[in-house]
């Protein structure tokens, strides 16, 4: 097993020395699943909420999240994102998807900044719907994939039904 890289050899908190590291491209996908009522879910389908397109204020949320990973997450260094993507599915009548798609060419990873991306996204949907389904959970919050760096390429196992 891995040790914890974020702390020293006494225990204390520490920021990863990256310098020595060789810059490459790295790209780090995420995902989260919204769970709501049918209705809810159509509302936002429609574009029928009062407060506006709930995904493209979502999509923009998680963008400008991702660009700010490192001033809400203490340890994550911060870094100049080349590209910044969110898509929303439908994968049921009850649930969204949200998925972020993060590179950055550094010399550390974006799992953090794809991570948060998804996050604020679905926390944005839920604050946009609330006044329709207070009843919402945001579940599966979860690293998809990652490529670049030194620990290689990672993509999650499909779940089995």
């Amino acid at each position: 097993m891995a040790t914890l890289s974020h702390f020293d050899e006494s225990g204390a908190s520490r920021m990863v020395d990256v310098g020595g590291k060789a810059e490459t491209n790295r790209t780090a996908r995420a995902s989260a699943l919204v769970r709501m009522q049918p209705a809810t879910l159509t509302l936002i389908r429609d574009k029928q909420l009062a407060k506006g397109d709930v995904l493209e204020v979502a999509r923009l949320a998680g963008i400008m999240a991702a660009k700010k990973t490192s001033e809400l997450i203490p340890l994550c260094h911060p870094l100049a994102l080349t590209s910044v993507k969110l898509d929303f599915t439908f994968p049921s009548e009850d649930s969204l998807r949200i998925e972020a798609t993060v590179a950055v060419f550094a010399r550390t990873g974006v799992e953090m900044e794809s991570l948060t991306a998804v996050s604020v996204a679905a926390l944005t949907v839920y604050d946009m719907c609330k006044s329709a389904d207070r009843a919402m959970t945001i579940e599966a919050v979860r690293l998809e994939e990652k490529a670049g760096g030194q620990s290689g390429h990672f993509v999650r196992e499909p779940v089995s039904k």
